[in-house]
């Protein structure tokens, strides 16, 4: 079901109608999205913003996901977006994701504004197996959900065979042992 505060070119109103609201400030863009100015930009708006890309095959992961999470301002280019069917999918990915054939486990998922998306702990994860600054960014943005670090943990500890997993799990601990320290440090 479609949210009714976000606005799809063509759906209700054109491209030019959406951008001519844009530019009049009655609008703002959520990704490929609009929706009014004074909504609140929240999860469930930057997922759903994603659901014609998506669709009900599709699981945002990476970058995307922890964009619609909130820990990183902007949508990345080009969407991070992993199988979330056991079939494989036929047919034209779309030019603005970048599509991983693996399949993701339900387990691994999350509805939000009905839209799959990566749980918080397989998002860190994911974020923490990848080593360039804009991962490293938007897994720092997590270090505040200490919870969502240890999940991460625990979920690489019993994923078997994964790339990159010493070296993830090595920075996951250090981003618990780091925020460990600073509680203690302003408690004792």
């Amino acid at each position: 079901m479609a949210s009714p505060f976000l606005y799809f070119a063509g759906e209700r109103l054109s491209l030019a109608e959406l951008s001519a609201a844009r530019l009049d400030g009655h609008l703002i863009e959520v990704d490929a999205a609009y929706m009014p100015a004074d909504t609140v930009e929240t999860s469930a708006a930057r997922a759903a913003s994603l659901a014609p890309l998506l669709r009900d095959l599709l699981g945002a992961t990476h970058l995307s996901a922890a964009w619609v999470h909130g820990v990183i301002a902007d949508p990345p280019v080009r969407h991070t977006v992993q199988r979330a069917v056991p079939h494989r999918i036929h047919g034209v990915i779309h030019r603005r994701l970048h599509y991983r054939d693996r399949y993701l486990p339900e387990r691994d998922l999350q509805r939000i504004g009905g839209v799959l998306v990566t749980t918080p702990a397989r998002t860190v994860a994911d974020l923490a197996r990848v080593g360039d600054a804009a991962h490293r960014i938007a897994l720092n943005g997590f270090a505040r959900n200490q919870a969502a670090v240890r999940e991460g943990i625990a979920w690489l500890e019993q994923a078997g065979t994964v790339p990159h997993k010493v070296r993830a799990l090595e920075l996951l601990r250090s981003l618990s042992a780091e925020r460990y320290d600073d509680v203690t440090r302003y408690t004792s």
